[in-house]
């Protein structure tokens, strides 16, 4: 498909009537239309075309449309059907009354593209380059961010109908590819076992008995993978996301022994509990990016969104940046990326309000060198002597770091200074005291709970982290500084709309690269609509209160 690069039309004078004559009191299409014009251009996706072959709908009708059918959370075939149908549509994409539009499946081709040229996060930033324009967006404001769980577009399997369901999803894929290399190597007994999904399937009962099963499938697996290294297929089949899922459910939850008894290579199914950890493990062979994880006592298979948005008071508030990663990436591992996408946007915020999971003693640091407040509550420290009154935790200590000397409440100073590294490659202090002072101290109870003649170690962040961390923490315990982080809760209405209006909580698709696709389309969407309603001067809502909480006394 190619690009023609034909000038944006007009709205036609025929749809002008007609549609001012059906919304005589405005529509939300109609003022964006009027108010900013086609929003999108064809050379926003040329990279995206060939420069030969059959000319393409045009792209920027295209994302349009996109934006459209996730703002009313439509199927292809509906938005479609609305292109044809709706006279407000018809009216943004500047088209006839009798246009008859384009066959559905142009829209899945189009999201293809995106996903491919890497070009998804167009629909967002040229709608914010408009939204700059107007000055609804700027550098040095405040911005808020939050995450929320977006479910994985698949069945959840327990492990016996995981590695089954993978075997099974392999050979029907080796069917389609293969099928007289297929019929020589597979045993008459998978026919059977393998030749409808799993969780159709009565599996066995009893501890023995699934176990068992398991083992069986194992064996299947074994002897597919052997056959597949001496046969002569392309190396290309070997790596087919269906084989790649199988590798991976392999690893993880089977291991090759010897027997002791016969000397001979044995399948082992490995005991949950020593399976590898949850961001290693696959979920399911048809969408292999997906993980599990588990809060507050529940657990998904599913992926993480995390929405950052402005927050000014005298401003409309507007989505700027969408992040999506799988499920076992720590909120705390998204900040970084979060700033430095709002840096390369030139929307740096002055204040970024967050909550406890995007915060640590580094990252207020690193914040502070790009010119960004972080405000949120810091961690707590997690140490016993911090949950237990009259116990000395590290804040009860006088640390001086230019001699690089802590001194206790009972006057003794510290023999040792060491700066480390942690297992995650920080840089970190560790200060020891001397044996001596501690076993003669009256409060050694107070100190630490190691047994005598083990004496008190602490371990610090370097003196900038420290006193970030420390200053964030008395931030956070003033009245001042609770009632400044109550700007954060404002991103939850945003999260609640995106996951009732717009689908945010399933995804429609499979794969990481389809999902943050999907999402940033809904924040997009979302912009949309709050665009539309400044241009129309609708006020933000306020929070609801019953009449009845109303009454309570101040």
């Amino acid at each position: 498909m190619s690009l023609a690069f034909e000038p944006i039309p007009l709205v036609p004078g025929e749809t002008e009537r007609v549609a001012k004559a059906a919304f005589p009191k405005g529509n939300p299409y109609l003022t964006l239309r009027d108010e900013l014009g086609p929003i999108f251009a064809d050379a926003d996706f040329a990279n995206l075309f060939s420069t030969t072959g059959q000319p393409a709908v045009p792209p920027w009708r295209l994302a349009l449309v996109t934006l459209m059918q996730f703002r009313e959370n439509l199927s292809d075939r509906q938005a479609a059907d609305a292109v044809r149908s709706r006279i407000d549509w018809k009216y943004l994409l500047g088209l006839e009354l009798t246009d008859s539009g384009f066959d559905f499946t142009v829209l899945s081709e189009f999201r293809q593209r995106l996903v491919e040229g890497q070009a998804e996060q167009l629909l967002l930033d040229r709608l914010l380059e408009h939204c700059r324009v107007l000055g609804l967006v700027k550098a040095r404001g405040q911005q808020r961010t939050d995450s929320t769980r977006v479910l994985a577009s698949i069945r959840v399997l327990n492990r016996l109908e995981l590695v089954a369901e993978t075997f099974r999803a392999v050979l029907n894929e080796l069917a389609t590819l293969v099928p007289e290399w297929l019929t020589e190597v597979a045993l008459e007994s998978w026919y059977k076992r393998y030749g409808s999904r799993i969780e159709h399937t009565r599996l066995p009962e009893g501890v023995s008995a699934r176990d068992a099963f398991a083992q069986m499938v194992g064996d299947d697996i074994y002897y597919l993978l052997e056959c597949l290294k001496e046969s002569n297929l392309p190396i290309e089949w070997q790596q087919l996301p269906s084989m790649i899922a199988l590798q991976l459910v392999w690893q993880r939850h089977y291991e090759v022994v010897i027997d002791d008894a016969t000397g001979f290579e044995q399948v082992r199914f490995k005991p949950k509990q020593e399976l590898a950890k949850a961001a290693e493990g696959v979920e399911s062979p048809y969408d292999v990016e997906a993980r599990y994880r588990s809060r507050y006592g529940v657990g998904w298979t599913r992926y993480m969104v995390h929405l950052t948005e402005t927050c000014d008071d005298d401003q409309y508030h507007l989505i700027t940046q969408v992040m999506t990663t799988a499920a076992t990436v720590h909120e705390a591992q998204c900040t970084p990326t979060i700033h430095q996408a709002l840096i390369d946007k030139v929307l740096s915020p002055s204040e970024h309000f967050v909550d406890s999971a995007y915060v640590d003693a580094y990252l207020l640091v690193d914040a502070q060198t790009q010119g960004i407040t972080i405000v949120g509550p810091a961690r707590r420290d997690v140490t016993w002597q911090s949950k237990t009154a009259n116990a000395f935790d590290s804040t009860k200590f006088a640390i001086d770091w230019q001699q690089q000397r802590v001194t206790c409440l009972q006057g003794k100073q510290s023999i040792s200074w060491s700066s480390l590294m942690n297992p995650e490659g920080r840089p970190i202090v560790k200060v020891g005291f001397s044996t001596s002072d501690c076993a003669a101290c009256a409060t050694r109870w107070q100190c630490t709970r190691a047994k005598p003649p083990v004496a008190r170690y602490l371990q610090l962040f370097p003196q900038p982290q420290y006193e970030a961390l420390q200053s964030a923490r008395k931030r956070h315990a003033t009245a001042e500084g609770r009632h400044q982080y109550q700007r954060r809760a404002g991103i939850e209405g945003t999260l609640s709309q995106g996951v009732r209006t717009l689908g945010l909580r399933q995804t429609r698709y499979r794969g990481l690269a389809k999902t943050h696709l999907q999402n940033i389309v809904i924040a997009a969407a979302m912009n949309f609509d709050r665009l539309a309603n400044w241009l129309n001067e609708v006020p933000r809502a306020k929070t609801r209160i019953s009449r009845f909480a109303a009454l309570a006394p101040s």
